[in-house]
């Protein structure tokens, strides 16, 4: 009889697998389709050389591409360009994004309203938002000139978009005021998943607010501003139309990122080969900042408690 049970649940188990593996199969599938082909393509197409020299007919050339990039100053000049406009706009989202969550996780009056609105710029199309922002910029007839000198702070307009750093910042603040409200939807569903006897029992051994935020918040949310923070990386990584529309990479090439420059690559110089390369090897960077975050933000102690 024991043995009959155990044929059972093990017959049971295996048609759980077998039922599992056909449920899951489907989106293997299209994952392979949108994803894992077009990398294996991409990696193929980087090992020939297919350019207007060649007529764009693909020769092989092995490993020369990867040659080439390793002493293209252009290329790695664009992947920092791109690693610090990252690292900037990311750290500043999720420390506006949190402060947002935790003024909306608060009760008071037109809460649902104010929800609403503050998700409105990332509804917004990228490019739109874009050309709005590059015409607020603008030295001659934009709004934040005109304001500042309405307040006396600037005698002349600045020439937001036409200086390599100012460039940079007016990038920065389109860009965090755009996906800002991202980063506070997902940790305001984090922090509406407390309980809120946490806080009540930590009160009353003693901790103050502060105690409180570091030493529950912060770790509860921690899945959340994992889950926020890679897909923001990875997004603002491969940044294109924001960049493409309100400076196009310039001036001087300040602003050109990984992007823009590979778009080039591909569309202008139709060297496909070259521009295949480029995009492996952003891939392969991108991935392995994406496991070094991973491993940093999990030994970080404090979230870890």
């Amino acid at each position: 009889m024991k043995s009959f049970l155990n044929y059972e649940k093990k017959s049971i188990y295996q048609t759980e697998q077998l039922t599992a593996w056909l449920l899951i199969i489907p989106a293997l599938i299209v994952l392979s389709l949108v994803f894992v082909y077009p990398v294996i393509r991409a990696f193929w197409l980087s090992l020939f050389t297919q350019n207007l020299r060649t007529q764009l007919q693909p020769i092989f050339s092995g490993l020369a591409n990867y040659e080439r990039m390793l002493g293209d100053g252009h290329f790695w000049q664009t992947i920092w360009n791109t690693t610090s406009f990252t690292v900037v706009s990311v750290s500043l989202e999720l420390l506006l994004g949190l402060g947002i969550a935790l003024i909306l996780n608060q009760s008071f009056f037109g809460r649902g309203l104010v929800r609403t609105v503050a998700i409105i710029p990332w509804a917004l199309p990228t490019a739109i938002m874009g050309l709005t922002w590059a015409w607020m910029f603008n030295d001659r007839f934009g709004v934040i000139n005109d304001i500042l000198l309405r307040l006396g702070l600037i005698e002349t307009g600045i020439n937001w978009l036409g200086e390599p750093f100012l460039a940079n910042v007016a990038l920065i603040i389109a860009d965090v005021w755009k996906t800002t409200p991202f980063i506070s939807i997902i940790l305001l569903a984090g922090l509406q998943s407390i309980s809120k006897d946490l806080y009540e029992a930590h009160a009353i051994d003693g901790a103050n607010a502060w105690q409180s935020f570091y030493q529950i918040t912060l770790p509860l949310i921690f899945p959340q501003i994992l889950i926020s923070l890679l897909f923001r990386f990875a997004q603002a990584f491969g940044i294109f139309d924001l960049v493409q529309v309100m400076t196009g990479g310039g001036p001087g090439g300040a602003t050109e990122m990984v992007s823009i420059y590979i778009y080039a690559t591909v569309r202008s110089y139709l060297d496909f080969g070259y521009g295949a390369t480029l995009i492996m090897v952003t891939f392969l960077l991108l991935i392995v900042a994406v496991f070094l975050t991973i491993f940093l933000l999990s030994n970080t102690k404090f979230l870890k408690r």
